[in-house]
């Protein structure tokens, strides 16, 4: 048969978009392993996950998100920016709506200005604590591990940021894994690397769970890495991100957002 898709991208971070507004396409039990098969760049598409778009009975619409190892993901920050351009672009939404995901029920407004797609996301608010991130013990979480000193938050998935003084002298493939895998994180973590380059402004790298490589950006890790930068005293409430793919903003007054882009990069049709 055949499977329309889309691809879109935000700051770099890519995914494979299925609409399953109308009817399912790719049955629950195949939803992962389709995500191993079209993620992979040399055999498949090529995408850092794959993004299945379908109606809510809660909110406007609903995503869910398979990760390169099958995984289903709790919620994407980049991911909800690209998958609400396609709703946008298909007619579904209008300039705002809420996006249903297993992290909770997400606001997003949007609007193209001079022909570019920027989407703001109401974020799930940032968990220090132990037990909602995950992580074993009680409290708020620091731990030294190898030569670092890590913390951790949840901004709708697992997040350890590292504060390092430079993030380019990081051997992040080498540097990551042991912490993505650390025991203190039962369901593991992602990866952030925080290098404060301004008064309110960090450079980061991420590592993510699932991709189980860098990614050329993520907004949780974003998000998470701007709220503990703050937590720490090293910026206030508005935050430039500088990530390899491009820059966001992320705001911590009142509520969370992070503001940010979103590019369709082609369409196309699977013969499956």
């Amino acid at each position: 048969m055949e499977i329309p898709f889309a691809k879109v991208q935000g700051n770099g971070n890519d995914f494979i978009i299925i609409d399953e507004y109308r009817h399912t396409v790719i049955p629950d039990d195949m939803k992962g392993q389709f995500a191993v098969n079209y993620c992979d760049r040399r055999f498949g598409i090529g995408a850092d996950g794959v993004i299945y778009l379908s109606k809510s009975e809660k909110s406007d619409i609903r995503m869910r998100i398979f990760q390169p190892d099958a995984s289903e993901a709790e919620m994407c920050g980049n991911g909800i920016r690209c998958l609400a351009k396609y709703a946008l672009d298909a007619g579904y939404v209008k300039g705002s709506c809420t996006v249903e995901t297993p992290a909770g029920l997400l606001a997003v407004t949007m609007a193209y200005r001079d022909d570019e797609f920027s989407a703001t996301i109401t974020m799930t608010f940032p968990l220090f604590d132990r037990k909602d991130i995950p992580a074993t013990g009680s409290g708020e979480y620091k731990e030294h591990i190898g030569s670092f000193d890590v913390y951790a938050v949840n901004t709708g998935v697992p997040h350890a940021v590292i504060p390092v003084n430079s993030v380019d002298s990081i051997d992040i493939t080498t540097a990551a894994p042991p912490i993505r895998n650390h025991p203190t994180f039962p369901q593991g973590a992602n990866v952030n690397f925080m290098e404060k380059t301004g008064e309110n402004s960090i450079r980061i790298r991420t590592f993510e769970r699932g991709v189980e490589d860098e990614t050329l950006s993520c907004g949780t890790g974003a998000t998470a890495s701007a709220a503990v930068a703050r937590k720490l005293g090293l910026v206030g409430d508005t935050v430039s991100v500088d990530t390899p793919g491009g820059p966001l903003t992320i705001y911590l007054k009142d509520e969370v957002k992070m503001e940010g882009p979103a590019v369709t990069v082609f369409g196309g049709v699977i013969l499956f």
